[in-house]
């Protein structure tokens, strides 16, 4: 029907479908990162470059999945003030022009209680929701409450991960199998394509949704390498915090990595 909004699963959907490069390019941008108001310019400056998803960290002072650069950058941003209520703010800004993946913690979700936290994430208009330490067992609750408000649930699945539980996390997957590239923690890796085609598609044969890789990919020939091995999108955080980091103007130089990301991926080149 007309008038009808689309779920965050299809908004999600229709970013897969509708660009034009090799792969989705799905940055990762610090929520409150230097600050607040940055990470907003940031996420524009993603937008306006190329970018087809974000992925919205929320800082966390125990961050299992993240290296030492995002690690860092959390640190920095929850002694700036920053906080889960200033990064749905930030989802809120930037969810208009596309897609947003919103990371967090599972402490996160479950201290309010799963459906109240999706209910919460939901009414920023954030497409999506990933929990890297995610119990399996409280799964369920989490997934049905994402199902209830549209969100899309979007798993990790690691190289490491048994057959039988790739086959099941990607059975479950919403909006995209996020795909690890590597054992370990996010951060830039010098020697990765050899991995990439393995790993891809070990996934993809586990899902009928697109598959993104990420961990590890800093740069547009690691990127187009991802793209060319079969990945539906392609993931880059610890090169842009670092660059947001690093700069006296963050967005600019942030955006202009995503601009370079965004060449390397494109189809015409």
């Amino acid at each position: 029907m007309a008038g009808i909004e689309p779920t965050g699963i299809e908004r999600i959907a229709a970013a897969f479908a509708g660009h034009s490069k090799l792969a989705a390019l799905m940055p990762y941008v610090m929520g409150g990162y230097p600050t607040v108001a940055d990470s907003i310019r940031i996420g524009e400056a993603c937008v306006a470059a190329g970018a087809d998803v974000i992925e919205l960290g929320v800082p966390y002072s125990d961050p299992l999945a993240d290296g030492p650069v995002i690690h860092a950058a959390a640190t920095q941003a929850l002694a700036a003030g920053a906080s889960l209520a200033g990064v749905l703010e930030v989802a809120r800004a930037l969810s208009p022009s596309l897609p947003v993946i919103l990371m967090c913690y599972a402490n996160m979700v479950f201290a309010p209680g799963a459906d109240a936290f999706v209910e919460r994430l939901a009414r920023t208009g954030a497409c999506g929701l990933i929990v890297p330490d995610l119990p399996q067992g409280e799964a369920d609750e989490v997934l049905e409450a994402c199902d209830r408000h549209g969100l899309a649930l979007v798993p990790l699945a690691a190289p490491t991960t048994t057959p039988e539980r790739l086959a099941e996390i990607g059975a479950r997957a919403r909006g995209f199998l996020y795909t690890v590239s590597v054992v370990g923690t996010t951060g830039e890796r010098v020697a990765l394509s050899d991995q990439f085609a393995q790993v891809i598609g070990r996934a993809r044969a586990s899902t009928a949704v697109p598959v993104a890789l990420g961990f590890g990919i800093s740069n547009p020939e690691q990127a187009r390498a991802a793209a060319q091995a079969g990945a539906d999108g392609v993931i880059v955080g610890t090169r842009l915090v670092r660059a947001a980091g690093e700069s006296e103007d963050p967005a600019a130089a942030v955006g202009a990595l995503v601009g370079e990301l965004a060449a390397g991926l494109s189809a015409a080149r």
